[in-house]
């Protein structure tokens, strides 16, 4: 087994997310976090244990001395895909690793109708990022016809959760599910595979802390948050408020 020490701090996952000029476009960015350097730079504040970017950002940005552990994405897609979603892969594990990256991320939408050819992919990714020694993480997001309206339903994040536990993905990222006992059953139905919770969009903190501590509290391994870190005007306060949490220390 691939050991995730290298993703984390005291046990804890704790990584800065922004793949979402790839996922949304520009529309999430202002004059000054469009520019990846200044993620950079909030990615050093000394309190995340990895950043997550595209191929095209990793090579440009990303520089190993930095201390912060990388985790590129495999696959993508883009917002003007309006029907049942898909994503595939754009990026091999070699590269991820000509780039400096200890782990892979691979988004799955389960329950769109496409689902089969992303777990078929993912398959085949798991088995040679592991190979290779990397971290394997699945993002599992529940979209598509048959979970429509139910995208953040107890039962569908847990199902996704069961299926990255079933694919031997080191850790799964979904989102929450509302409250800390409905997602007590995600982190049981996950087993042995970490549950790393989603950021979503920009929230006030008082809503976000909530989110945050009752995951945690649920058992969840960390989160993998974005745009509520970069997107406020103070990211380390930000960010030094979220370690609290995670990592249950002052």
């Amino acid at each position: 087994m691939v050991s995730t020490n290298v993703i984390e701090r005291d046990g804890k996952v704790m990584l800065l997310a922004y793949d979402q000029g790839f996922e949304h476009g520009p529309v999430d960015f202002n004059e000054t976090n469009i520019d990846p350097e200044y993620l950079m730079k909030i990615a050093q504040n000394g309190y995340y244990t990895g950043v997550v970017f595209q191929e095209g950002i990793a090579a440009r940005y990303y520089k190993r001395e930095c201390g912060v552990p990388l985790i590129v994405k495999l696959n993508g897609k883009t917002a003007f895909q309006k029907e049942e979603p898909l994503s595939l892969q754009l990026c091999t594990v070699d590269k991820a690793i000509e780039l400096g990256a200890v782990g892979v991320g691979y988004t799955i939408y389960v329950g769109s109708e496409n689902e089969e050819q992303m777990l078929v992919e993912f398959s085949r990714i798991e088995d040679e990022a592991h190979a290779k020694g990397l971290v394997v993480i699945a993002w599992m997001y529940p979209r598509g016809k048959k979970v429509e309206g139910k995208e953040t339903d107890k039962d569908v994040v847990a199902y996704g959760a069961r299926l990255g536990l079933e694919l031997n993905a080191d850790f799964v990222k979904v989102p929450y599910t509302g409250d800390r006992e409905s997602f007590k059953w995600v982190v049981q139905s996950a087993g042995k595979t970490g549950v790393l919770v989603q950021g979503g969009n920009k929230t006030d903190w008082l809503s976000l802390e909530s989110e945050i501590a009752g995951c945690m509290d649920a058992g969840a391994a960390g989160i993998a948050i974005g745009r509520n870190v970069w997107q406020d005007d103070n990211p380390d306060e930000v960010s030094r408020k979220l370690a609290e949490i995670v990592y249950g220390k002052a």
